[in-house]
């Protein structure tokens, strides 16, 4: 059952430790979105699944306590960690360098390197820089926009963009044919095109610059013992295999990431 923090819940505790407050009530609350697959969304039978599901169950038998999804559009999941809705963000978000002054990233869970989807048959396509004069989408308020309008700058001629809520009203445009591409990173557009080959292709190479995706926390000093504690489940959760296996479940394939958040390119 997904149940809504009340507003403040985190940040009207700022005088406890968090982790001491977490294991006290037993309950981590994380604040996602369940429209970008295969990471986080609703199937077809309405269950939340993904590969946050997945990893935070695993996360949460490593420090006996049960998990609390929060869940809003994208462009609040951030706002609503800095107004203490939820104690943590799943997302996952792209390790960005203007995220990383604000907010503290775990160790990375996947890669995110972005690349563009486009309708199947369409072969005026072939290549990246193809979109060059023409209208593509991205989700709102992520870096995948980010790099699109900045790919597009550097293209013969300006591209247009088009912003959405959500992924999925990207993807159900681009099927319409009222745009001609989507910038995701490519594990999501890859798992979209093996969903529905006969509706979308993945445009290769990737154009963006290689990032990786993580898991996010605040700055706050009293958050950190926490999320210590979640990065230290994370990685004795990839150390044993568990990752990369639902990353096979996930993404057919597994990806080596590093320990640490690195230093971002973007």
């Amino acid at each position: 059952m997904i149940l809504a923090a009340p507003l403040g819940l985190v940040s009207n505790a700022n005088a406890q430790d968090a982790l001491e407050r977490v294991k006290s009530a037993g309950t981590l609350s994380v604040g996602t979105e369940t429209a970008f697959a295969p990471f986080d969304f609703i199937d077809e039978t309405g269950a939340h699944v993904g590969l946050n599901v997945d990893v935070f169950e695993e996360i949460g038998k490593e420090m006996g306590v049960t998990i609390n999804w929060v869940t809003l559009p994208w462009d609040g999941v951030l706002p609503g960690l800095e107004a203490g809705q939820f104690d943590m963000v799943a997302g996952p978000a792209t390790i960005t360098k203007a995220r990383v002054e604000r907010y503290r990233f775990l160790t990375p869970v996947a890669e995110a390197t972005v690349a563009l989807l486009k309708k199947a048959g369409d072969d005026t396509i072939q290549k990246p820089e193809d979109i060059a004069g023409k209208l593509a989408g991205a989700g709102k308020a992520t870096a995948q926009l980010a790099q699109l309008q900045a790919y597009g700058e550097t293209l013969p001629e300006p591209i247009e963009t088009r912003e959405y809520v959500g992924f999925n009203e990207a993807y159900a445009d681009l099927a319409a044919g009222r745009i001609v591409a989507v910038a995701n990173s490519l594990p999501n557009i890859a798992f979209v095109a093996e969903q529905q080959p006969s509706v979308f292709e993945v445009v290769l190479p990737p154009f963006g610059q290689q990032s990786y995706f993580g898991f996010i926390g605040s700055k706050r000093p009293e958050d950190q013992s926490l999320l210590d504690a979640v990065n230290d489940a994370l990685l004795k959760i990839k150390a044993d295999g568990r990752m990369g296996e639902m990353q096979e479940k996930w993404f057919g394939q597994s990806f080596d990431t590093p320990d640490e958040a690195p230093t971002p390119k973007v």
